[in-house]
């Protein structure tokens, strides 16, 4: 039977890196589960494996897309039961690797339709975001949806305001749709997770960032600023550029917000990912008990 291995952990952990060493040691290739890494547009801030990170191991759902698409949770699983078709049609193993925690879930589980949402609700939602700002987002999520806020991208408005789009139209959280019995996969799973010690996993976060900097993160931001709306944007390391670029903040203080959201996105990947009692949890230094440990599962 064919297996899927499933690398998952907090940004700046080191997943590509392990996810490399075990396709090399089963001959096989990587399906990215990032929901900002098939973007061909997006690379520095999105931390996007370079050629030598990947060592020639091929990579799926990478530099797949335009930044003029839309991608969606829905659309990835489609996407990557593709990809692990083609995968499985030359080798028995495949690997997952990513922390976006509802593409992951949507491979490994597949996801709900969502409901459909009235046109005069969103535009209501969208009106009142529009003069009241990002802080009274977070506020109304958190207040109304606090099982959602906890694990979801408190700085990506349209992630927010689809969650308040949807309990405002049907009274339930977004993540009730997210819960329906797990589709069956016709291959074996085996879930790894890796992190660091936090202070550890805090100065990989930083030094990341300052190297987003030094390789042009800011010149990287002003090319896709026509494409400022759109989801993939509405995140970690473009926002707080664009509020520079907008004369809003100084470039040294928006340094220091993208070490701060990325240090409290990595605690909420966290949360997310171990939730799932299936996860077996590894040091992200210790690669040779990781492919011990999958050997043993095979």
């Amino acid at each position: 039977m064919h297996t899927l291995i499933s690398v998952t952990g907090p940004t700046a952990s080191g997943k590509t890196a392990l996810a490399v060493q075990l396709a090399q040691a089963f001959n096989t290739a990587v399906i990215s589960a990032d929901s900002r890494q098939c973007y061909r547009e997006l690379s520095i801030g999105t931390a996007k494996p370079t050629q030598e990170e990947m060592q020639g191991i091929p990579h799926y759902f990478i530099n797949s897309h335009s930044i003029q698409e839309e991608v969606s949770a829905g659309l990835f699983e489609k996407l990557a039961l593709q990809y692990a078709g083609e995968i499985f049609a030359k080798h028995n193993v495949a690997i997952l690797c990513g922390g976006t925690g509802l593409y992951v879930k949507a491979l490994l589980e597949g996801i709900d339709e969502m409901p459909p949402i009235p046109p005069g609700i969103r535009r209501q939602l969208n009106e009142q975001y529009e003069q009241q700002g990002l802080a009274w987002l977070q506020q109304q999520v958190q207040q109304h949806d606090p099982g959602f806020y906890a694990i979801a991208e408190t700085q990506n408005p349209m992630r927010l305001l689809r969650a308040l789009e949807v309990l405002t139209a049907t009274g339930r959280s977004i993540t009730t749709f997210r819960t329906s019995p797990n589709a069956q996969r016709n291959f074996r799973i085996i879930k790894t997770g890796i992190t660091l010690p936090k202070e550890l996993l805090h100065q990989r976060i930083h030094a990341r960032v300052d190297h987003m900097i030094a390789a042009g993160l800011v010149a990287e931001v002003k090319s896709v600023l026509p494409y400022r709306k759109h989801n993939a944007l509405q995140t970690v390391g473009y926002q707080e550029i664009f509020d520079y670029i907008d004369g809003r903040t100084s470039l040294e203080t928006a340094v220091e917000l993208i070490k701060t959201h990325t240090r409290q996105y990595a605690k909420r990947q966290l949360t997310w990912f171990r939730k799932d009692p299936g996860i077996h949890w590894f040091d992200a230094r210790d690669h040779k008990a990781i492919l011990e440990y999958v050997q043993a599962q095979l």
